[in-house]
């Protein structure tokens, strides 16, 4: 049984379920944390070896279940292919770990309900993987917003541009950029306005030809209606040559508030000045 109190980093034991990129870069930072990572579970048995020896993980499995019924595991980080993560999430509850899951939970939303269900019925945690939100630049954005600094929000404008696309071949299973790439900027969105999303507007294209054969876009423009009357625009682009591009500015009835890339703290402050 997994605890339900708080635990300390160096006390938590934790089974990563996938050895590929972004499980790789969860071990890492698990490991420098002092979290003890009991197992690593792939259906690649060498690609899952490799990672535990990397970092000194003592067990790895081809089996999830080993992890998920292994009674010393606290908690599991989810970092599969999209169309495992609902499976594992009902397997993790009904296991009662604690659970940290890549975006998204699932490409049918009857399939994320029932996963969410599964989790609260077993009381266990559950996270999903928007790291936007422990940002220093975003959050101060946020607090600009939630203590009146800009005034009454109007609008929202998010930039969110990738130096290259990935794969085809996981583009066919991820969902596509709305579902991998553009849900990081609709949860930025919500985090940031304080409110739900009751209108959506798209506009897509396709410039590579092999993405859109593959039933997907490579660039889009997002608008959002919120509940709160406040409107959003966010520009998506799966080809940046110069790198990543992640901005937004937030407009509001005493000025505005935004952060731009590159610098340990790009957020331009709201003028102090009353209206």
């Amino acid at each position: 049984m997994a605890t339900t109190g708080s635990v300390s980093p160096k006390s938590l034991r934790v089974g990563v379920l996938g050895a590929g990129r972004i499980g790789k870069i969860h071990t890492q930072i698990l490991s420098r944390l002092g979290v003890t990572i009991v197992s690593i579970a792939d259906p690649g048995a060498d690609r899952a070896k490799a990672l535990a020896d990397e970092f000194g993980v003592p067990n790895f499995t081809t089996d999830p279940n080993e992890i998920f019924k292994d009674p010393t595991i606290h908690a599991v980080l989810i970092c599969s292919p999209t169309d495992h993560h609902a499976h594992q999430i009902h397997l993790a509850a009904q296991h009662h770990k604690h659970i940290f899951c890549e975006k998204p939970i699932a490409l049918d939303l009857a399939v994320v309900d029932a996963a969410v269900k599964a989790v609260e019925d077993a009381n266990v945690k559950m996270m999903v993987g928007f790291n936007r939100r422990f940002d220093a630049n975003f959050q101060r954005v946020r607090r600009a917003v939630i203590d009146g600094e800009v005034g009454d929000v109007s609008m929202i404008r998010i930039t969110s541009r990738d130096p290259s696309p990935p794969p085809v071949s996981y583009i066919k299973v991820s969902g596509g950029m709305f579902c991998d790439m553009t849900i990081h900027d609709f949860d930025m969105a919500r985090f940031l306005v304080g409110s739900e999303i009751d209108q959506v507007y798209v506009l897509g294209k396709a410039r590579d030809a092999e993405i859109g054969a593959a039933g997907d876009v490579d660039v889009a423009v997002v608008c959002l209606q919120f509940a709160n009357g406040v409107i959003g625009y966010i520009e998506n682009s799966r080809v940046a040559a110069y790198g990543y591009d992640q901005r937004v500015e937030v407009l509001g009835s005493k000025g505005a508030v935004s952060c731009e890339n590159n610098y340990p703290n790009s957020v331009s402050e709201p003028p102090c000045t009353d209206h």
